[in-house]
């Protein structure tokens, strides 16, 4: 193999894959990455037999060919040379990748590209499309409450449900539950509903800041792989096997107190009483007081630590119902007012002890519910 390339677009290449390489694995050959020659373009693959993560770079092939190397070490050893043309040569005995640029040269031993993992493909099995702004919106508002332990491994993953022309994203760690319903650009033939792990969608997320064009999803006849297709790169990943919990009766449908109340103002409110909250067990209260004879009401967000102190802030309220007070963990909070567009926030309670639900005002399809702290008033 021998080529030429811009170091610049070798450098993001390797960025990009690099997510994929195997950390801890007893199959050593999944540290590395795979670069390979295909159809005029250099091919760089790299998986942990979980993910596997795909893109190409332009640029000047003059022999055809294939190598694996240590991904970290070529990464390092690309990102420090000087942005100019790099050339990519291998050399048989020994294997190796002779690299390049200006009046840098190096050498990096390889494996024969036959002892890589067989990347897995995905050719046919339900296909649809969503666009890349609202896909990226939806994991934001979504991924984040997966759970990251893995004693349920179906919590570690997002359960996506695609119906017609709809796509539901649903996401829960045992404490709090989001839930995002967008539109799809091509709807599916038939119903398809499969756990995705978070992992995945987090870096196709990342992979998604450069992309204007809808992404294209297949998930294969017998839901055990999905297949991420985007500009310059392409995701397999592995499905999550097993039943997601039914969220949808998670959600309370009724509430006795609905506070409406400007995002911003809320979420600055918290996160000044997160400050206190970090040695008060992460407790914020929230009271809601409604105004009299119908005027504007208040939502009074306080926190304290027995020996550093307390705090208290006080902002404007819409208030449907009665009085009401209900407290949440910190974290909880800063996360999901974190993930909102601007505008307004509803937040539906019906006691201290039964789950508050979170809705912005400008989107009908996100809803979040957050369990409660049980705390003496």
């Amino acid at each position: 193999m021998k080529l030429s390339c811009l170091q610049e677009n070798l450098n993001r290449g390797l960025g990009i894959v690099g997510r994929a390489v195997a950390t801890r694995t007893t199959l050593p050959v999944t540290q590395n990455v795979l670069l390979a020659t295909d159809r005029g373009r250099l091919k760089l693959s790299a998986t942990n037999l979980e993910i596997a993560i795909t893109t190409w770079v332009g640029g000047k092939i003059e022999t055809e060919g294939a190598i694996t190397v240590p991904a970290r070490l070529v990464s390092d050893l690309v990102s420090s040379l000087p942005p100019e043309q790099i050339e990519l040569t291998v050399t048989p005995r020994p294997l190796a990748l002779q690299v390049k640029c200006a009046r840098f040269e190096a050498r990096v031993n390889g494996t024969d590209a036959d002892e890589f993992p067989p990347l897995p493909t995905v050719e046919e099995g339900v296909v649809t499309r969503v666009d890349a702004d609202t896909f990226r919106s939806t994991i934001n508002q979504v991924v984040f409450a997966a759970a990251t332990e893995e004693s349920r491994p179906v919590l570690t993953g997002v359960k996506v449900e695609m119906e017609g022309s709809e796509l539901i994203m649903a996401a829960a760690d045992g404490f709090r539950l989001a839930v995002r319903r967008v539109a799809l650009e091509e709807s599916v033939a038939e119903p398809i509903g499969v756990i995705i792990p978070a992992r995945t969608l987090q870096e196709v997320n990342r992979l998604l800041a450069e992309q204007d064009e809808p992404v294209e999803v297949t998930v294969t006849p017998a839901k055990s792989q999905v297949l991420f297709r985007l500009k310059n790169a392409e995701v397999v990943s592995q499905l999550i096997q097993g039943t997601f919990p039914n969220y949808a009766q998670l959600i309370p449908q009724s509430y006795q107190t609905r506070t409406v109340v400007d995002l911003q103002a809320f979420h600055r409110a918290v996160r000044t009483a997160s400050i206190f909250a970090r040695d008060g067990s992460g407790i914020v209260r929230c009271q809601m007081l409604p105004g009299t004879e119908g005027g504007v009401g208040k939502l009074v967000i306080s926190a304290r630590a027995e020996e550093l102190g307390e705090n208290l802030g006080e902002i404007d309220a819409k208030i449907e119902g009665e009085e009401a007070k209900i407290a949440f963990n910190s974290r909880y909070l800063m996360d999901v007012l974190s993930v909102m567009e601007r505008g307004e926030v509803a937040l539906e309670t019906t006691s201290p002890s039964s789950p508050g639900v979170f809705k912005p005002m400008a989107s009908e399809g996100y809803t979040h519910v957050v369990m409660p702290m049980f705390v003496q008033w």
